[in-house]
């Protein structure tokens, strides 16, 4: 049974920092390239960053650029999201996602999803 399983959302001041872990199962992890999502009520759900299977490609959203940084662990099957500097606007529900393949692979699996709320 596929799994991916977020981890690490929670309550943070602005100005602060979380580390995001995704865990996954079911597959095999170091074939798939991973990305992690956000979403606010209302509003689309945005790319944050993404991640090669491997490891040695990465790519930010705009909103993110050198506030975050995403990596993997295949040994471990888990892909994290470290944000510092987080700002009001970083709130909302943060999924992970995989595709099989290159960088740019279609999703095939998605996490449930991790609340940040970003607040004094």
């Amino acid at each position: 049974q596929v799994q991916l399983v977020e981890s690490g959302g929670g309550l943070v001041q602005p100005g602060g920092s979380l580390r995001l872990s995704c865990a996954a199962s079911g597959f095999v992890f170091s074939n798939y390239a991973m990305r992690w999502f956000r979403q606010v009520p209302g509003k689309e759900r945005e790319l944050v960053a993404r991640i090669s299977a491997d490891g040695t490609t990465t790519y930010y959203g705009d909103a993110v650029e050198g506030r975050c940084t995403i990596s993997r662990d295949n040994s471990k099957n888990t892909m994290y999201l470290q944000m510092n500097s987080l700002k009001r606007e970083d709130t909302g529900v943060y999924f992970c996602a995989a595709g099989c393949g290159d960088y740019e692979a279609p999703i095939d699996f998605w996490g449930q999803g991790t609340q940040v709320t970003v607040s004094s």
